[in-house]
């Protein structure tokens, strides 16, 4: 898919306060840790939303977004029935290892494209942190372990989820904000780690260059170059 195309919303539906699940009707592409860019206006906001692939059935397409701005809170209000654009699947995805014991380590809505990601694997463990109220981890597959933290303990354990993510495994997939990502980083657990992240993009196609970051292999494209990048690669800010 080269351009836009309009899909209709067959759900629309805010599944914790502030987190919508979307989903569209249609034949969609896309490898796990790809996205598509979204939107449901025409002059303003003047950019798209990029949203990762949360699932892909043969007839539909699932995305997971948090309202956070003008943009978001426009796709929030849309109901069944209605249409949106989105232009993908774009960027690279995760690389795959199915037969490999893996962990999946997710900040709050960084939960996003997980679930798509753990249908193609066959041994995971989930850790997943959010900061009061939880939501999708039950729709992770094939998990041998869940592990749920929570900022004030109110659900699962009390604490940063990275601080629990044990040294076990082969891979790890991560997403979530980058003092998240940073922090499993700086503990250099021997697995080989990947790392979605996350930026203000404007085409989507690395045309741009509005999303750019540094990388050790220098100027790097979320959009074009990413979303994945190995853990070795990534420059995390101070």
């Amino acid at each position: 898919m080269n351009k836009y195309v309009d899909c209709e919303i067959l759900l629309n539906e805010e599944v914790s306060k502030g987190i919508f699940k979307l989903i569209l009707k249609g034949n969609f592409e896309g490898k796990p840790g790809q996205f598509y860019m979204l939107r449901a206006w025409d002059d303003s906001p003047l950019l798209p939303r990029p949203l990762s692939i949360c699932d892909l059935d043969y007839d539909c397409i699932t995305f997971l977004y948090a309202v956070v701005g003008k943009g978001t809170s426009i796709v929030s209000s849309l109901k069944e029935g209605e249409k949106v654009k989105i232009l993908g699947p774009l960027g690279n995805g995760f690389e795959l290892h199915p037969e490999a014991k893996c962990a999946i380590v997710a900040g709050g809505i960084g939960i996003a494209p997980m679930k798509y990601l753990s249908r193609n694997l066959k041994n995971v463990d989930l850790y997943v942190g959010y900061r009061d109220s939880v939501y999708m981890e039950d729709e992770i597959l094939n998990k041998k372990n869940t592990i749920i933290s929570t900022e004030d303990g109110s659900v699962g354990l009390k604490g940063y989820i990275t601080e629990f993510v044990k040294d076990e495994y082969d891979y790890i997939y991560v997403c979530g904000p980058n003092p998240m990502m940073k922090s499993l980083k700086d503990k250099n657990l021997n697995a080989t780690e990947f790392y979605s992240l996350e930026a203000h993009m404007a085409c989507g196609i690395g045309a741009c260059l509005g999303c750019t970051i540094n990388t050790i292999n220098g100027l790097k494209r979320v959009c074009k170059d990413g979303p994945v990048f190995e853990k070795s690669e990534v420059i995390f800010d101070a």
